[in-house]
């Protein structure tokens, strides 16, 4: 698939639902692996566990990316507890049986509760903070991105906003820290950025709502998961808002970062308001207070 002067590099994806087939489907298009390991969580579908484990066994050592998309559909009487239980359990048992890891091995994480599931992943794989990522925010930045620009009539590469925090409804729009050809919104617009926040914000709502009712959205996310490989794959060094350990908060969630060869390269950190903050304090609170129960009931 990579031409002749690109080394060889091997990606897996754990989980061929919707997301994992979309997410291959990217990578394949954009020709990012000499060699694309595709490992499904159904035994039945496998031609037999033997074989599976043997071949496992012989590429895992190589392997340059997993990507873990693998997820779990809930059962009648399930509670949401006992789900997260088992989401954290199914990562618990992909990173296990990828073990031995390269030294040099990025684990992208795509399943959700992303931001748990990756401080998970982080904490079992014996991996480098810099190498443990998720996709976290990064599909939700390039949306109101987008949205912004059909608002404004500029062209998305022109703007820098990034949804930071949590994956999900606590998720913050980081318009204090918003930026267009390089100048803050607010002297760019003037009044009238309030205006170009609401508007948008209202367009993201009815996005979301459009998404819950589709029930998923795999090509954005399969997208995503593509232009996050190449930024790896190529040592591109561009920044993504990706799911990442933050040291300082002792979890992980998405904030910009400098991305390549090595996963984080460099974080980027961002001038966020009193109230962005607060929120963000709020998330992260009970993400923590998740992680903590979670801890004490393994």
């Amino acid at each position: 698939m990579a031409s002749k002067t690109t080394p060889a590099f091997r990606i897996a994806i754990i989980g061929v639902g919707q997301v994992g087939t979309a997410a291959a489907y990217s990578i394949i298009l954009a020709s990012l692996a000499t060699e694309l390991l595709i490992v499904d969580l159904d035994r039945e579908l496998r031609d037999t566990e033997q074989q599976y484990e043997q071949l496992l066994t012989r590429k895992r050592a190589k392997v340059n990316i997993v990507v873990i998309t693998a997820g779990s559909k809930y059962n009648r009487g399930e509670t949401a507890v006992q789900h997260t239980y088992k989401k954290i359990s199914i990562v618990r048992s992909i990173v296990e049986e990828m073990k031995p890891f390269r030294s040099d091995t990025i684990l992208l994480v795509v399943a959700n509760p992303v931001d748990l599931l990756t401080f998970f992943a982080y904490e079992l794989s014996g991996l480098p903070a810099s190498q443990v990522l998720g996709s976290g925010t990064f599909l939700d930045s390039l949306r109101v991105r987008n949205l912004l620009a059909q608002k404004i009539k500029i062209a998305p590469a022109s703007i820098d906003l990034y949804t930071v925090g949590l994956h999900g409804d606590s998720q913050i729009v980081a318009w204090s820290d918003a930026t267009i050809g390089g100048m803050p919104m607010s002297k760019v617009f003037g009044a009238n950025a309030s205006e170009c926040e609401d508007a948008t914000n209202e367009g993201m709502k009815r996005l979301e709502t459009m998404i819950r009712v589709k029930g998923s959205t795999p090509l954005g996310i399969g997208a995503a998961v593509s232009s996050i490989c190449s930024s790896i794959t190529s040592d591109q060094r561009n920044i993504r808002p990706i799911c990442y350990m933050q040291p300082e908060w002792g979890c992980c969630f998405s904030m910009p970062a400098v991305l390549g060869r090595a996963g984080v390269v460099k974080k980027i950190d961002m001038a966020l308001d009193s109230t962005e903050k607060m929120a963000l304090e709020q998330s992260v609170k009970e993400l923590k207070a998740t992680i903590e129960n979670v801890s004490q009931n393994q």
